[in-house]
């Protein structure tokens, strides 16, 4: 699987949709809607460095509850909304959004090196060198400017991924 990350940003509609379904692939059926759209004005790929930036936005780890609130919720962070091993849905509210741009705002290419080169290379499978941290560093720049629009457009996002 290809197991490259999308946030989409969500218009009100579409969250309550997506909250109110109930079974997994009622989840996926929505996502599916969203994804078919491609609303290149409101969704930032971050292709497979989601991981290394939850990590470095977390704790270090790739879990959904490590890390500090608004930064560890930019990722796997939020409400899970699917229980297979073979997807990954997560929501985050629009108050969240707008907390998550604020505290994103402030994080330059010094925070995000150090972070990168700690992460522990026995749990990242990822190749932790220069090559890698530009790849990392140029997705975190599409998800920083992602949440900022978000944010100023009032909307609740859904971070997806397939495993």
């Amino acid at each position: 699987m290809a197991c490259r990350g999308v946030h989409f940003a969500l218009t009100e509609e579409d969250a309550a949709r997506l909250l109110a379904a109930e079974q997994d692939e009622d989840v996926l059926a929505v996502i599916e809607d969203i994804e078919e759209r491609w609303d290149t004005d409101h969704l930032a790929e971050t292709d497979k460095a989601w991981d290394a930036i939850h990590r470095c936005l977390a704790d270090g780890r790739l879990t959904y509850e490590g890390g500090s609130y608004p930064l560890s919720y930019a990722v796997l962070g939020g409400l899970p909304l699917h229980d297979g091993d073979d997807y990954v849905v997560v929501h985050v509210t629009a108050a969240e959004v707008a907390d998550i741009a604020a505290a994103m705002a402030d994080l330059d290419d010094a925070w995000l090196r150090e972070r990168f080169f700690a992460l522990d290379p026995e749990d990242y499978d990822g190749a932790r060198d220069e090559d890698d941290f530009a790849y990392t560093r140029h997705w975190f720049g599409e998800l920083r400017a992602f949440y900022a629009a978000a944010a100023a457009n009032g909307r609740s996002a859904v971070f997806t991924v397939d495993q």
